[in-house]
C-alpha cells in the first residue's frame, strides 16, 4: 500500500513538472500563446523533431537556397489569416490558392519538402502533426542549419480549411513597400518595429528575382531615375543582372556577401546602400528613427540580432493560430480532409 502511495505521488510529480514546463514556455509570451507549447508532441509523436530535421538536412544539402525558401513559406503563411498552413493548400472549387497570389506566384518554393516531411510523419504518427506546425519547425531548423539561432517552437497549431487569395495579395509586404507600408502591415499582425527589422533580417539568406527590384534601378519615383540610396558599384552590378525589359526571373542575392549563411551582414549592407529590395533599404534610409537605430544595432551586434530574431519568430508564429473547433490536422498538406 505504501509503495502504491509512493508511486501515485511520483506520477503526480511527473505531471506537475510537465505542467510547469508548459507554463514556463508560455508565460514569457503572454496568455495569447497559452494553447501552444514546445512539448505538444512529447507523447503523441516524439520523433517529430528528428523527422523534420533529417528531411531538411537532405533538402538543403541538395539545394542551399531551400533554407531561405522554407523560411519564406512560414512568413507568407502567417501574414495571411494567421499561421494555419493556408499557403500550402491547392486551389479547388471553393477557393483560389494563395500560391497563385502575386507575392507567391513563380517564387514560393519548398512545397515538395513539406510534402515529404508530412508523408513521413503520417507514416510514424498518423493524423497527429499539423502542417502549420511543420512550417514553424521547418523555419526554425532552416535558420539553424544556415548558422542562425535556435529557439523553442511553441506547437499545437491546427490547419485551416480554406485559403485566401485576395488577402495574400494585400497582407504580404511587397518588395517595393515604403517604410510606412511595412510598419502598418506589421502592426496589423500585432508586430512592432523591432519585429519588422529583425524579421527582415531573414533576408540574410536567399535570392530575389529581377522583377522584385527592377523599379529601384530604372524608375524608383516615376521619374525614370534609379533609387538614389543605391551604392554606385552595387547599382551597376544589379543593372547587369536585371535589364529594363525581360529577365524577370534573373536572380541576385539578398545578402551579396553571404547568401547561404545566416548572419548580420544583411544589416551591414543596408548601412552601405546595398540593400537589394526597396523594402530592405528603407529600414535604414526611410527616415524612421526607430528602424534606423535598430539596423545600426543589429549591424554592430550579431548576438543582439539573433536574440531578437528568435523572439520575433515565436511572436509571428503565434498569429491567429487555430484551435480544434476551427481547424483540423490535414492528412495531406495540399488538400482539406
Amino acid at each position: 500500500m505504501a509503495s502504491f502511495g509512493l508511486g501515485l505521488i511520483l506520477v503526480i510529480m511527473f505531471f506537475l513538472s510537465i505542467f510547469q514546463a508548459f507554463s514556463a514556455s508560455t508565460s514569457h509570451f503572454g496568455g495569447e500563446y497559452a494553447n501552444l507549447y514546445p512539448q505538444f508532441y512529447q507523447f503523441t509523436c516524439p520523433q517529430a523533431d528528428e523527422i523534420v530535421m533529417s528531411v531538411l538536412e537532405e533538402a538543403i544539402a541538395k539545394d542551399s537556397r531551400m533554407a531561405a525558401s522554407l523560411l519564406r513559406l512560414h512568413f507568407h503563411d502567417c501574414f495571411v489569416q494567421g499561421c494555419d498552413a493556408s499557403i500550402l493548400l491547392d486551389g479547388n472549387s471553393e477557393f483560389k490558392s494563395e500560391k497563385d497570389a502575386s507575392p507567391n506566384k513563380n517564387s514560393a518554393k519548398g512545397f515538395e519538402v513539406i510534402d515529404e516531411i508530412k508523408a513521413k510523419l503520417e507514416h510514424v504518427c498518423p493524423h497527429t502533426v499539423s502542417c502549420a506546425d511543420i512550417l514553424a519547425l521547418v523555419a526554425r531548423d532552416a535558420v539553424l542549419l544556415s548558422g542562425g539561432p535556435f529557439w523553442e517552437v511553441p506547437l499545437g497549431r491546427k490547419d485551416s480549411k480554406i485559403a485566401d487569395f485576395n488577402r495574400a495579395n494585400v497582407d504580404i509586404p511587397g518588395p517595393n513597400s515604403t517604410i510606412q507600408n511595412l510598419i502598418n502591415l506589421f502592426n496589423n499582425q500585432g508586430l512592432k518595429e523591432e519585429d519588422l527589422v529583425s524579421l527582415s533580417g531573414g533576408h540574410t539568406i536567399g535570392m530575389a528575382r529581377c522583377v522584385s527590384f527592377r523599379q529601384r534601378l530604372y524608375n524608383q519615383n516615376g521619374d525614370n531615375l534609379p533609387d538614389a540610396t543605391l551604392e554606385r558599384n552595387y547599382y551597376y552590378g544589379l543593372k547587369s543582372i536585371c535589364p529594363t525589359k525581360g529577365g524577370d526571373n534573373n536572380i541576385s542575392p539578398l545578402d551579396v556577401a553571404s547568401p547561404v549563411k545566416f548572419d548580420n551582414s544583411y544589416f551591414k549592407h543596408l548601412l552601405n546602400g546595398k540593400g537589394l529590395l526597396n523594402s530592405d533599404e528603407v529600414l535604414f534610409a526611410g527616415n524612421v528613427q526607430k528602424t534606423t537605430e535598430l539596423v545600426k544595432n543589429y549591424a554592430e551586434n550579431e548576438g543582439l540580432f539573433f536574440q531578437q530574431f528568435a523572439k520575433s519568430m515565436v511572436k509571428m508564429g503565434n498569429i491567429n493560430t487555430l484551435n480544434e473547433l476551427k481547424g483540423e490536422i490535414r492528412k495531406n498538406c495540399r488538400i482539406v480532409n
